[in-house]
């Protein structure tokens, strides 16, 4: 034919495309390992066309499996598992298309199929095939010979409507680049990087499969089954591979669930590389579960590299769908791939398919240019037209059959179907739109308008496929996640080792039948991978410095709560925290109840003390004008058991529950008790003292010793407490408030709002009361021996000193029991009024109850200087009449006694008295 000449027109529409497609691709590939040979990826029409499958049709569909192994530099042996058969399982489904005259009445589909091989940069340049016709298909009248002839086109290219693949996802995102840009539809039967879900920059590409973030969440689901929390990854260089194990790790973290060590695989990985990966997780010994992200080349490496260090057993290897359930990664590798849990994509056998595939012959299928070579590799044999090159091989006879189940299907066949179907229904419901009632294309589906096809036909698209799967697509083109969970096991029955069915993860919910599983060495029990055992409850992490995956487990306070995993805090005031150690609850308000031990001792006491005091009132009433009682200053006495009541009565307000009325009570009472009991014995104390002192210095009568004055000096003092008392009152209100004395103990106690400092400060005023009067016993102790109520207060300073002393420690020692406190500080304040009613009072009871005849008038001075003149006598004695102690107080404080001493010669005259015999003649005139 003669030369040929490009019109301007079409010359210009060709160098454009070419130019953008080559910006494309070295941006594309600059970032996967440079741009060499790129010269090759510019298609020209001089190159000889690439080897493919093909059906003759109206309307082409592309293909890209990865027929051969990915080798180092170029492509490697025939893949067996997901080569041959995913391309047949196309042509299949083709087929089945073009024999139902419901979808496109009238177009045959045809199809375009080509090796990848796995390896990115040459299934661009394959792909380079579909968009030869967007070249090809121009008029040709515009294209002159030197002639002057109408050119004539060799070969009309056809373009393709969509294409079907690639599998590998690093594949599919190049692939995608290139297709995009000439608007061409895609569609993957196996690339789930999640990459690809991006939109705006892979808006062309749909998948039946879901993508890599959901096998991730799966993965992460099977491993918190199992209660893993160490464990190790691998995973293969590339999109699959590092987006998925990412993912992984993502919600792994959220699960809690740790990463020992993390190998990247790269991707021309050697026998060297698998030993490291392998060496370089057996360094962390407790996380015996690895989590495997690799294609299938790289499975296979890791598992020999496995068996080489005879490793059987020793991990748990849990797989993504890359390994699956596919037989090439376990062969010569059972030991030390058993109890490996694997996942695969939910998929249902086609039975129609499996058999047409068994059926197929090298005779018969000529259409697949490589299936003599798959015929070859399954059957060890040499088809007769390559017998020449290995003449010393078994012939293939064409009639070999395979023998394999159902059960054995390559797992993607039903995506693949799914896929061909999706675009085959999506063209349908395009031509029936843009040609109604046409049989065949009409002019406006030549060429197909790819962007169409993909946003108004393939993303709408809804069908079940008759396997048990509605094939639809998400806004991001993803197809709906759902995983079989496969444990590779040794059958008890034939003793062979096989991929068993254990579980399915499908729309996030996880269903595994752990009876089924059975794991390396034969056992069922679920192998442990964890570098430290969880903490039991009560306890926290206290993670290792440098290993954030190991811990030491403490246990938190008795008094703290687990705020998280690596924290306790404690709790609030007035809260304790649960038995779980999960939060904190309010604590049960504690206070003094009456049928507590500590309420009924000093209840019990004060009862006593009251019932004793009530009697000794009493008694001095009925005999209120006996000489006993006038004698010991009726008032004064009066005044001191009153006091000696409220002290008693003080008890039962002290163990009431706490308010604002017992609070002020206890505040007002217990200082104002005391002030009674000691401002009565001081002033007491202080007229014996005065007396007796003025005595010695002159005859003359003390001021204020009348019992008028008495009461008047004892009223000023008990005011001045009051004053104190109603100042502290007014200046800190009386209230409650709830106290917890210990934040390490489950107590709170409802308490009065004053604190047990001031409480001690209000009585220090009756403190000074108390020592002035000791000091005045301790100086009336020399008081001749039958004035006696001086000894008897003495007695009762002495005592009482000793009961205060030995109460202040005590208080303020049981700050922390509460119950200890009050009952002590009861006990006190009664034993100081008992001391002071036995001391004074009793000896007065005695007198008044069992000895009445000494409760008479008669007093005699117990003196060998002085004697008393008998009543109604004149004569002399000299001897003198002993009269009982007690007696000498028994006269009453209005006689008047004339002291007369007379000589041994009878000469009677007036003496001066003595200074004791004056203070007694004073205190008797009292």
């Amino acid at each position: 034919m003669a030369s040929l000449m490009l019109p301007p027109k079409g010359l210009a529409l060709f160098l454009t495309a070419l130019q953008v497609l080559h910006v494309t691709l070295s941006s594309s590939f600059r970032t996967s390992g440079g741009l060499g040979g790129a010269a090759r990826y510019m298609w020209n029409s001089s190159a000889a066309p690439s080897k493919s499958a093909f059906i003759d049709g109206d309307v082409i569909l592309g293909g890209l499996f990865p027929v051969h192994h990915m080798g180092e530099s170029s492509c490697s042996g025939i893949n067996l598992d997901r080569g041959v058969e995913r391309l047949e399982a196309m042509l299949f489904t083709i087929d089945e298309i073009n024999r139902n005259s419901s979808i496109l009445p009238g177009v045959k589909l045809g199809a375009t199929i080509f090796d990848t091989c796995g390896l990115t940069t040459y299934a661009l340049e394959q792909s380079l095939e579909f968009i030869r016709g967007s070249f090809t298909t121009l008029d040709t009248t515009e294209f002159v010979c030197s002639d002057g002839s109408t050119a004539q086109a060799r070969k009309v290219g056809k373009s393709v409507a969509g294409v079907i693949g690639g599998s590998y996802s690093s594949v599919s995102i190049q692939v995608a680049n290139l297709l995009r840009l000439f608007k061409l539809p895609q569609i993957s039967y196996a690339s789930t990087s999640a990459s690809l879900s991006d939109k705006n920059r892979y808006d062309y590409f749909v998948r039946t499969v879901p993508p890599d973030i959901l096998q991730a969440k799966a993965l992460v689901d099977i491993v918190q089954a199992f209660n893993w929390t160490y464990v190790s990854t691998i995973h293969s260089e590339g999109e699959y591979g590092k987006s998925g194990i990412d993912y992984f790790k993502q919600e792994a973290r959220a699960k809690n669930i740790c990463i020992a060590a993390s190998v990247e695989l790269s991707e021309k990985a050697s026998d060297v590389s698998y030993d490291n990966a392998i060496a370089e997780i057996l360094s962390k010994s407790d996380a015996r579960v690895v989590i495997i992200f690799v294609k299938t080349e790289d499975a296979m490496g890791l598992l020999d590299a496995a068996t080489r260090r005879n490793l059987s057993g020793h991990f748990i290897f849990v797989a993504s769908d890359a390994w699956g359930n596919r037989i090439a990664p376990v062969q010569n590798n059972q030991l030390a791939a058993q109890g490996a849990i694997t996942l695969e994509l939910q998929s249902t056998p086609i039975a129609k398919f499996e058999d047409y595939f068994l059926k197929l012959n090298p005779r018969e299928n000529r259409r697949n240019p490589w299936f003599i070579e798959y015929f070859e590799e399954v059957h060890k044999c040499r088809w007769h037209e390559n017998s020449a090159k290995q003449p010393k091989d078994k012939l293939c006879t064409g009639y070999e059959k395979q023998n394999r189940k159902l059960e054995s299907q390559e797992s993607k066949v039903q995506f693949i179907y799914d896929a061909v179907y999706a675009l085959a229904l999506a063209l349908d419901r395009m031509h029936r739109d843009v040609c109604p009632g046409v049989r065949g294309l009409c002019a406006k589906m030549n060429p197909i308008d790819g962007e169409r096809l993909l946003k108004d036909y393939l993303l709408n698209i809804s069908f079940d496929d008759g396997y048990g799967a509605t094939v639809h697509f998400d806004e991001n083109g993803d197809g709906p996640g759902r995983y079989t969970i496969m444990n590779y096991q040794r059958n008890r029955t034939t003793r062979e080792y096989e991929y068993k069915l254990v579980g399915t993860w499908a729309d996030s919910l996880l269903d595994l039948d752990l009876s089924k599983i059975i794991w390396a060495g034969g056992t069922m029990d679920i192998p442990r991978s964890r570098c430290s055992e969880p903490c039991e409850e009560g306890e926290i992490k206290n993670i290792q410095k440098g290993e954030q995956c190991c811990w030491i487990c403490t246990k938190c306070n008795p008094w703290e709560y687990i705020r998280d995993e690596k924290t306790c805090e404690s709790c609030p005031e007035g809260r304790w925290p649960y038995a779980n150690k999960t939060g904190c609850f309010q604590l049960e308000v504690q206070h003094m109840t009456w049928g507590s031990i500590y309420a009924i001792l000093p209840m019990a006491l004060a009862s006593v003390g009251i019932g004793c005091t009530v009697f000794v009132i009493v008694l001095f009433t009925m005999f209120n004008n006996t000489p006993v009682v006038m004698a010991s200053g009726r008032e004064l006495s009066y005044m001191l058991l009153s006091g000696c009541v409220v002290c008693y009565v003080m008890t039962f307000v002290l163990l009431a529950t706490p308010s604002t009325v017992s609070c002020g009570a206890q505040r007002f009472g217990v200082g104002f008790g005391f002030s009674i009991v000691y401002s009565s014995l001081l002033i007491k104390t202080n007229r014996i003292s005065r007396i007796f002192e003025s005595a010695r210095r002159s005859a003359k009568r003390p001021p204020f010793i009348s019992p008028k004055s008495q009461i008047v000096m004892t009223c000023v003092l008990i005011a001045m407490q009051v004053l104190f008392t109603s100042v502290w009152l007014l200046v800190e209100h009386p209230g409650t408030r709830l106290h917890h004395p210990d934040s390490r103990e489950p107590v709170i106690i409802l308490k009065c709002s004053s604190d047990d400092i001031s409480f001690l400060v209000s009585l220090v005023y009756n403190i000074l009361l108390i020592i002035i009067c000791t000091v005045y016993a301790v100086k009336t102790r020399k008081i001749p021996e039958n004035f006696n109520e001086s000894k008897f207060i003495g007695f009762a300073m002495y005592t009482t000193c000793i009961i205060w002393l030995a109460f202040v420690p005590i208080y303020f020692g049981t700050l922390n029991s509460f119950k200890i406190q009050i009952t002590t500080l009861c006990v006190s304040i009664s034993l100081s009024a008992t001391v002071a009613l036995l001391c004074l009072f009793m000896p007065k009871v005695y007198i008044i109850v069992f000895q009445p005849q000494k409760n008479v008038r008669k007093l005699t001075m117990n003196s060998a200087s002085y004697k008393m003149a008998p009543s109604g006598s004149t004569g002399t004695s000299n001897n003198y009449e002993s009269i009982p102690l007690k007696e000498e107080i028994l006269a009453p404080s209005s006689e008047h006694i004339r002291l007369n001493v007379q000589q041994r010669t009878g000469t009677a005259g007036p003496q001066t008295l003595r200074p004791t015999e004056t203070a007694w003649h004073r205190c008797r005139q009292t």
